[in-house]
């Protein structure tokens, strides 16, 4: 299973990483809810988060963490939503972001249409952060 993720990770593909370690990487959603919606993706190609062995599974939280409090500083919400939904790509995923009210939340609203600078401009506040 190679998914688009697989092709970021890989270099195959542009993104504007955030962070990233030996075993995951973090990007800003090219189709963002809100501004500073970032991914953290598994560099393990695995469909469901849940099928992650334990090892890393623990690790995942702990490596989105200082994520969500540099989008929380860069982006002043309410608190950073993390959702977990899988139906767009096969490969494991988690969502941050911040969020003022529930519907922030909602995956079927429009999303974003974003230049390149300010993706870029993203993704600068957020690393200042970490």
């Amino acid at each position: 299973m190679s998914s688009i993720f697989s092709k970021i990770i890989r270099r195959e593909i542009p993104a504007y990483i955030v962070k990233e370690d030996e075993d995951f990487i973090a990007f800003l959603d090219a189709f963002p809810l809100q501004r500073g919606h970032v991914l953290v993706v598994p560099k393990k190609e695995v469909d469901k988060i849940y099928d992650l062995e334990a090892g890393l599974l623990s690790k995942y939280l702990v490596f989105a963490q200082p994520i969500a409090h540099a989008i929380e500083k860069a982006f002043p919400c309410e608190r950073v939503g993390m959702s977990v939904v899988g139906l767009e790509v096969p490969h494991a995923h988690l969502h941050l972001i911040p969020i003022n009210q529930m519907s922030d939340l909602d995956f079927t609203q429009k999303k974003l249409a974003l230049s390149p600078e300010e993706m870029e401009a993203i993704r600068k506040d957020i690393i200042q952060y970490l």
